[in-house]
């Protein structure tokens, strides 16, 4: 995984997750999108990371942590934390 590997995981029917696309696009953050109810096996990481619930978004950073539904701004600021630490 590279440094600036961002992984967000998704539902199509997710309002939240729609509205993080938006913003991050928005402020030109590059993501890649995997679907949970498409791509075996990332409900349950998903789930393991949120005490058992499949709560959408989760991003997945490069250096394995995770943040749940955050917003863009806490988004770009895990960004930064992770290419200061290069």
């Amino acid at each position: 995984m590279s440094q600036n590997t961002l992984t967000m995981y998704s539902t199509t029917w997710c309002g939240y997750c729609k509205r993080l696309k938006r913003q991050l696009d928005d402020i030109g953050i590059a993501y890649e999108e995997v679907n949970i109810e498409e791509v075996p096996g990332t409900a349950d990481f998903v789930a393991s990371v949120n005490g058992g619930n499949q709560v959408v978004p989760t991003l997945l950073f490069s250096d394995g942590s995770t943040l749940t539904n955050p917003s863009a701004v806490a988004v770009r600021e895990k960004l930064s934390e992770l290419s200061s630490q290069k």
